[in-house]
């Protein structure tokens, strides 16, 4: 299975008996050869002890934490994009997890597990109030195993790199894609009187990561 960049706005993914890719649904493109496409079924909440897979999948859907995705398998070459937004691959380790936004998946490796997670597991209540002030919800997803994760963005996406040297990176919260790595994410306000009376930067709000890792920012400020 390999996934590469067919242009900026088109992942290419080449299709190996065996091996099985999810996408999301309705994102493919066209494919060339013995390529199936199936629905995937809905795992449970890894991030959600206790809950079985219902649970799981309503607590997603209920958060706005689920995509419909489908299973890709076969031989061939498929490719996938969705409404004209960037693409870029991000590697796996096995180690480090991958956090991000279920509606910034394209696809990913059939063989990575994922799971939803509560962002109080993040930094308890100010892991809840990052979510309600961000307006990312209460939940995020978490992807962890060895292989590539297809991730959609506006404009595309730059890597930055926290630890060694580079102790923290301040982000706006709308720029902001997916995570790598043991990193702490913070919210920061600076609210002043300016900001109050609807004067101020628009940069009252902002996330801080800290801790060692990768993260991944859009060259926009735009929500999906």
């Amino acid at each position: 299975m390999t996934l590469e960049i067919e242009n900026g706005k088109v992942l290419k993914a080449t299709i190996t008996p065996g091996a099985q890719l999810t996408a999301r649904k309705g994102s493919m493109l066209y494919y060339r050869g013995d390529v199936r496409f199936v629905p995937h079924s809905m795992g449970g909440g890894g991030g959600m002890p206790g809950f079985g897979a219902v649970a799981g999948a309503a607590g997603r859907m209920m958060q706005g934490e689920h995509v419909a995705m489908m299973t890709v398998e076969g031989q061939g070459e498929s490719y996938f994009g969705h409404e004209g937004l960037y693409v870029d691959v991000v590697e796996l380790d096995g180690v480090n997890q991958l956090t991000v936004e279920a509606s910034r998946l394209l696809a990913h490796e059939g063989y990575l597990q994922t799971s939803i997670v509560p962002l109080t597991a993040q930094g308890g209540v100010r892991g809840a109030v990052r979510g309600a002030v961000t307006g990312q919800g209460m939940f995020t997803t978490q992807l962890s195993g060895q292989g590539t994760v297809a991730i959609l963005s506006h404009g595309g996406t730059f890597a930055l790199e926290v630890g060694n040297g580079h102790p923290e990176v301040v982000v706006d919260p709308q720029a902001y894609v997916g995570h790598r790595g043991p990193i702490t994410v913070d919210l920061s306000a600076k609210v002043g009187f300016r900001d109050v009376v609807g004067k101020g930067s628009g940069e009252a709000t902002q996330l801080r990561f800290t801790g060692q890792g990768t993260v991944w920012v859009q060259a926009s400020e735009q929500k999906f």
